[in-house]
């Protein structure tokens, strides 16, 4: 009788799960403290009530499901999906969509789905799908980066804010809030190429890409998803900006702008939720880059790294199916 082979791997490769997302939380810090930096301590408290939620979400889970809560909270990735979906949002969120947010990811996306390594939806990405979706006026708030240094827009200020809605009798909420790139690119279709830089968001990015390569140095991530990502994406912006450079964004501009480079490095990568094979990681992430371009562009919701994952995430499984390798035994 003649037994296919499986695709999963053989041998362990010696790194645990909670090794592995210790790694992405390392990798995340270049970007949260560029990303604190420039947009003030609500990257912080966003941070804080993220992982406060995820922490207790994950426990009441676990109780409920009677699983060893030590055990599986010290694997970290509750922690990991706080810090994704935290680092999406706007730094003045208010905290009701934090917190209900998170724990949407955790109970939701995660344990109604089985838990970690049965989840086929990144539960950071429905999180965030869900507050976008559900809050589209707060999540739109991007305060200019000029009023929110930390001299400017103390702690205590920054928490009334979040917790009451409130601002500073000194400061004007026209006066503060800014459009994303993203956001004024929809609006007035006009091709920011040389705007972006100097906004803070570049520097961001870039800190990102630092992290994710140093994930790739360290073989937490393969080569496959993020050049594949970062190719499509770079190809859609090039075709369009030819046609119309006037109308469409540059390369530059859709690499460096909104999330891309945690999308393409610490969101698509999630080895639970993406394409496992060879192909088939090529695959999906073309498609991740390609979906990232349209939604952006063609949508009603600019920044779309969440929706391109989602859809992709969907179409991972039937994706690995057709690229998996028929290996077959012998005769016995």
């Amino acid at each position: 009788m003649l037994f296919p082979s499986s695709s999963s791997p053989y041998l362990h490769s010696g790194a645990s799960v909670s090794k592995i997302m210790l790694r992405v939380c390392l990798a995340l810090l270049p970007g949260i403290g560029v990303s604190v930096w420039f947009f003030g301590y609500g990257i912080l408290i966003n941070i804080g009530l993220s992982c406060m939620t995820a922490l207790v979400c994950e426990t009441l889970v676990l109780k409920l499901r009677q699983k060893p809560i030590i055990f599986f909270l010290s694997d970290l990735s509750a922690l990991v999906t706080a810090l994704l979906f935290a680092i999406s949002l706007p730094p003045l969120t208010p905290w009701w969509i934090t917190i209900s947010g998170c724990a949407f990811a955790i109970v939701v996306a995660k344990h109604i789905f089985g838990g970690l390594g049965h989840n086929i939806f990144n539960p950071a990405m429905c999180g965030f799908a869900m507050v976008l979706v559900s809050f589209p006026k707060a999540l739109a708030f991007w305060p200019r980066p000029d009023f929110m240094t930390l001299d400017k827009f103390n702690l205590s200020q920054v928490w009334h804010y979040i917790s009451t809605g409130k601002l500073p009798a000194h400061i004007v909420y026209d006066s503060l809030s800014l459009a994303t790139p993203f956001d004024h690119l929809y609006a007035t279709q006009q091709g920011l190429v040389n705007k972006l830089m100097g906004s803070g968001m570049e520097w961001i990015a870039l800190a990102y890409l630092i992290g994710g390569l140093w994930l790739w140095y360290k073989k937490i991530i393969q080569w496959q998803i993020p050049s594949m990502v970062l190719l499509s994406l770079t190809l859609m912006a090039v075709a369009f900006f030819i046609i119309d450079p006037h109308h469409y964004g540059s390369p530059l501009f859709h690499l460096f702008g909104g999330a891309t480079m945690v999308g393409v490095f610490f969101i698509a990568t999630d080895p639970v939720t993406a394409a496992t094979t060879p192909w088939g990681k090529i695959i999906y992430g073309l498609g991740i880059g390609i979906f990232i371009y349209i939604i952006r562009v063609f949508s009603a919701y600019p920044d779309s790294v969440a929706f391109a994952v989602l859809l992709m995430n969907i179409a991972a499984p039937m994706i690995d199916r057709f690229c998996r390798p028929r290996v077959y035994g012998t005769r016995t």
